[in-house]
């Protein structure tokens, strides 16, 4: 019996991710017997056709914008609309519009997971420069069903912090530079893959969710959300929800019922943004008291009231310190995302 080999290649990447995965594409010949799928982190008006016509003027491949349930073809290269998830069914792939994991959409992990749960060892799984550490999840999950696991040496990426994340939490197969992938690459897709590898039934039931979820065919029961792992004690900060804790494998992450997914860094940064939310609502509503306290002891001041215009000017010099504090919080924090943006924080356009 002939035993399949590694036709199935997936790659996730994000700040910086452009200019390398255009030169692993030159690297690869046009009869390459895989097909290969990638999620670059774009920002929501980003547009995937100008990044897949940049590929395609150094790929012998031919590439494309992923569209729902496409054929899957060797010898193609599918790249992730913007502000849509990818992912991979048997002999198909499926774009969806659902929630954001990792605080991302597109996100690396649903790509990852979805095609270890339909390909297992026939997987090869790359994770390219970015920040933070969408990718790490779904990267065990590739381990785990028997695929190979890859990575660019964090060390020559321009961002290195998603490779190093995978790094950090699994035994990966090979770290190497982008000058060696594609030869390497070119080499791994004959290795025969496991036959009678088994998937996890942990990863089957997660994609199987993410399937439902994704494309509104039913979202399960919460009783079944359960199996995943235990109901911890956070709740979710896009939704607001219970989260899971997944945690069948090596890498924890976080789920709720609704689809939202974190790795806890994720959860970190989402948490941040809920209370940078919260600040300016509390900025907004004491700007507002002040101003009325001012008006107040304005009113006061011009019926003869001196007593009480003076407490109504020390309630509102009082909130000032306050709203002061607040602000310079939400300054701190709006520059601290401002140098991220301009370091190349997941705006890749082309």
């Amino acid at each position: 019996m002939k035993l399949p080999h590694h036709d199935i290649i997936v790659i996730g990447t994000s700040a910086g991710g452009m200019a390398v995965l255009c030169e692993l594409m030159d690297q690869l010949p046009a009869d390459l017997p895989a097909s290969i799928f990638i999620v670059q982190h774009l920002a929501r008006n980003s547009n995937s056709d100008v990044l897949v016509e940049r590929l395609n003027k150094t790929s012998k491949l031919t590439c494309h914008v992923a569209e729902h349930e496409l054929t899957i073809e060797q010898g193609h290269v599918y790249f992730v609309p913007q502000d849509h998830h990818l992912l991979l069914q048997k002999g198909r792939m499926l774009v969806t519009k659902g929630p954001r994991e990792n605080l991302f959409r597109p996100a690396i992990d649903p790509l990852f997971r979805s095609a270890a749960a339909a390909y297992g060892p026939r997987v090869i799984g790359i994770v390219l420069t970015g920040m933070l550490q969408d990718g790490t999840v779904g990267m065990e999950m590739i381990k785990r069903a028997g695929g190979i696991t890859m990575v660019q040496k964090p060390e020559e990426a321009e961002y290195p912090d998603m490779p190093q994340s995978v790094l950090n939490e699994i035994e990966v197969d090979y770290v190497v530079t982008i000058a060696e992938m594609g030869e390497l690459l070119q080499e791994l897709v004959f290795v025969p893959a496991s036959a009678t590898a088994e998937i996890p039934e942990d990863i089957a039931y997660e994609a199987s969710i993410a399937e439902r979820l994704m494309l509104d065919t039913g979202n399960g029961e919460i009783e079944d959300t359960e199996l995943m792992g235990p109901r911890s004690n956070f709740s979710c900060p896009s939704c607001g929800g219970a989260l899971w804790e997944v945690n069948k494998g090596n890498v924890v992450h976080y789920r709720c019922h609704v689809g939202h997914s974190f790795t806890p860094d994720a959860y970190l940064n989402a948490n941040v943004e809920s209370i940078e939310e919260t600040l300016w609502i509390a900025l907004r509503m004491l700007e507002e008291r002040r101003t009325m306290l001012s008006a107040m002891a304005e009113q006061d001041r011009r019926k003869g009231h001196n007593h009480w215009s003076e407490a109504q000017e020390e309630r509102a010099n009082e909130l000032k310190l306050h709203i002061a504090r607040i602000r310079q919080l939400l300054m701190a924090n709006a520059n601290a995302k401002h140098r991220y943006d301009l370091d190349g924080g997941e705006r890749e356009v082309g």
